[in-house]
């Protein structure tokens, strides 16, 4: 990988020798023209390396985060010091060892921007340390639990309301990386816990970007909004009025993180195929886009308020096509829980089993929740449960556990020591849920159908837009 890096890196430095030098115009002017886009992309395409070889490391050779940032790092190193030369070589300059100085001028210069900027990220991140260290001490989180669990009284869509809410509370004034930590650590807890007593397993990569997306759109949300600030000092507007506006246009765009909850095939999750994965993406767009038609009222025109009503419903049926289906043909079929350590053995690597278990928590209160037990590797049933943390015990009333290993896969998953199995979760035969596709669509058909009959017969949208 490092020779494919090395060669495409010389190729795309004698891609800018040939281009000539941009010229960076004064940012004290007061008319900034912009740079040709060929020569700009074309300047720069080399820097896009360290981010290649970053994922490359991460994704396929599987190495930790901190350890992969130092490689990309050295490879961005490596092209600072070097990439002045080679252009001079290039170019058929005189001496171009001697541009290695400049180089390294460049190199200690972006070292020392580079340290400045990290000041303000980690006084941030040491303060949001503060906080975390603070909730795991008191049980803060505990208590967050018992808040939602009580309001939103077992329902699922409310709980998860009031986590966003939440969040963009807590997201206020914060910059991102702090505001991240800061809702991970209170808020997706909740989602596990809470979707679990619901019977909704989810993912914790889906968790996390539940709660970071609206940790984020905190940036915009009045009276705290950071992004609005410098919006409303660009354009000369009221702070308020420019953060009410940006809310309403981006709270649009808060059905994403419910679709990454109740459809996690959209983080590519349980893609079985190529034709899968393009068919998600086609239906998330078309989802999005009706959405966006419905909340606004104009699709192909003005919309009547049943037509709003529809494309919701269509919108829901898109993203969530198993909600209709559910209601004919059940989801899951129930196995004993003796079979637990044979259907383990069976399952496939990477995959998990949806495990109901139930018991009596430190408080003295009676629980029952799905977890999903994570099931790596290969080996027997027994050696794969332990491989997750979870030691099982027999017992004549059924299946016990007897111990979970701290912070070990299952610990994260949910499971807790001494609660009883009652049963395994799995897949019932059933048609597949993109079916429900096809009566979404046809839906859909018939209100662009409506909607072009008026559209054609009253031409004063389009005299309007040419007045426009």
């Amino acid at each position: 990988m490092l020779g494919l890096i090395t060669v495409a890196y010389v190729a795309l430095v004698r891609i800018v020798a040939a281009e000539p030098d941009l010229v960076i115009d004064d940012p004290t002017a007061e008319v900034i023209e912009l740079p040709a886009l060929k020569e700009t992309l074309l300047a720069g395409l080399h820097y896009l390396l360290p981010v290649v070889l970053l994922i490359w490391v991460l994704m396929v050779e599987h190495l930790s985060p901190g350890l992969s940032a130092f490689y990309a790092t050295a490879l961005l190193i490596a092209i600072l010091l070097t990439q002045r030369p080679l252009v001079a070589w290039f170019r058929k300059h005189p001496a171009p060892l001697s541009h290695l100085a400049q180089g390294w001028d460049d190199l200690v210069d972006g070292l020392g921007n580079g340290a400045r900027n990290m000041i303000g990220i980690a006084i941030a991140t040491a303060a949001a340390g503060i906080v975390v260290g603070t909730v795991s001490i008191t049980g803060f989180g505990l208590v967050m639990t018992d808040l939602v669990e009580t309001i939103s009284a077992g329902n699922l869509i409310l709980m998860l309301c009031l986590v966003a809410v939440i969040c963009l509370i807590l997201g206020m004034g914060m910059p991102t990386t702090a505001s991240y930590i800061v809702v991970s650590t209170l808020m997706a807890p909740v989602v596990v816990e809470l979707g679990a007593q619901s019977g909704l397993v989810v993912p914790l990569v889906a968790v996390h970007m539940f709660v970071f997306y609206f940790g984020l759109m905190a940036d915009v949300t009045p009276p705290v909004g950071l992004a609005t600030f410098a919006a409303a000092a660009i354009s000369r507007g009221d702070f308020i009025k420019t953060g009410i506006t940006a809310f309403w246009y981006s709270i649009r765009t808060g059905i994403l993180p419910f679709m990454f909850i109740f459809n996690t095939e959209l983080l590519l999750i349980g893609i079985q195929s190529f034709a899968h994965l393009v068919l998600t993406i086609c239906t998330a767009i078309v989802a999005m886009l009706v959405f966006a038609a419905a909340t606004q009222g104009w699709f192909l025109t003005k919309s009547r308020w049943y037509e709003s009503v529809v494309m919701l419903l269509v919108t829901f049926t898109l993203l969530r096509p198993d909600f209709f289906l559910d209601y004919a043909f059940p989801k899951y079929e129930l196995a004993p829980p003796q079979q637990l350590v044979e259907l383990a053995s069976a399952a496939p690597p990477g995959t998990g089993l949806r495990v109901r278990i139930e018991g009596t928590t430190v408080e003295g209160k009676e629980l029952k929740k799905t977890v999903l037990l994570p099931l790596t590797g290969e080996g027997s049933g027994q050696q794969r449960i332990a491989k997750a943390g979870v030691t099982m015990m027999s017992l004549p009333t059924g299946l016990q556990i007897a111990a979970v290993g701290l912070h070990s896969p299952a610990d994260k998953a949910g499971f807790d020591q001494g609660f009883n199995v009652t049963g395994i979760e799995m897949p019932a035969p059933r048609p597949a849920q993109e079916w429900m596709f096809i009566p979404a669509l046809l839906v859909l058909g018939a209100i662009m159908w409506l909607q072009r009959q008026r559209f054609v017969a009253d031409p004063r949208p389009r005299v309007a837009e040419q007045g426009s």
